[in-house]
C-alpha cells in the first residue's frame, strides 16, 4: 500500500500523469490530469487498487479527495473509474453536501451515476462522512469566525452550514454579526 510520491510529472495524457521518482515512472490514473504542469514536483496521495486482472495507482493532490474516493469505492455498485468521474467533475465540498442533504438530483449528473447508484451512495456514506471537515475552503478570516461563533456555543455543523453563506470580502467583525443573523433565524 503507498501512501503518497513526491515526484516530477513527465507526462499527462487525457486519463493519467506520469510522475518520476527515483528515475522510475509511475503511471497514476488522475481525477484531472489537466490540474498537473509537466517538469513540476507534487506530492500526489495514492491509492493502489487490486484486483484479479487489474494493478492500478490512483493520484489525488488532495488527501481529502482521497479518503472521498476510498468511501465512493466502498459503496456497493460504485467502482474506481465511477468514483474518479465523480470526483473529476465536482469538488469534494460539493459532493460531501450533496451526500449529506440527500440531493441524489445533483449526484445523477456525474457520468455513469444513475438513480439506483446516487441513492446507493447515500444510503452508504450518508451517515460516514464528516462534513465538518470539508464544509469550505479554509482562511484565517473563516477560522476566526468559527471560534468565535463555537465560543458562543453553535456546533461546528451550525456553524459550517451558515458560513458558506456568508460574503468572505467582509472583516471578521461583520462576518461574525452576519453569521449570527443567519444562526438565529
Amino acid at each position: 500500500m503507498y501512501g503518497y510520491i513526491k515526484g516530477i510529472v513527465t507526462k499527462i495524457t487525457p486519463k493519467n500523469i506520469i510522475c518520476e521518482n527515483n528515475n522510475i515512472g509511475y503511471l497514476i490514473i488522475v481525477p484531472n490530469p489537466y490540474n498537473y504542469s509537466l517538469n513540476k514536483e507534487y506530492k500526489i496521495y495514492l491509492h493502489q487498487y487490486v484486483k484479479e486482472d487489474t494493478n492500478e495507482l490512483y493520484g489525488f493532490l488532495e488527501e481529502d479527495e482521497k479518503e472521498l474516493f476510498l468511501k465512493l469505492i466502498s459503496v456497493s455498485g460504485i467502482g474506481p473509474k465511477s468514483a474518479l468521474s465523480i470526483l473529476a467533475t465536482g469538488t469534494v465540498n460539493e459532493i460531501c453536501k450533496a451526500i449529506s442533504e440527500h440531493n441524489d438530483k445533483y449526484l445523477k449528473k456525474f457520468p455513469g451515476i444513475g438513480q439506483k447508484a446516487s441513492q446507493q451512495i447515500i444510503l452508504d456514506l450518508a451517515g460516514k462522512l464528516n462534513f465538518d471537515s470539508y464544509s469550505i475552503p479554509k482562511n484565517s478570516k473563516v477560522d476566526d469566525v468559527e471560534g468565535a461563533l463555537i465560543a458562543l456555543g453553535y456546533s461546528k455543523k451550525e456553524i459550517s452550514k451558515v458560513i458558506e453563506k456568508l460574503d468572505l470580502t467582509l472583516d471578521e467583525g461583520a462576518l461574525v454579526k452576519e453569521a449570527l443573523k443567519k444562526l438565529v433565524k
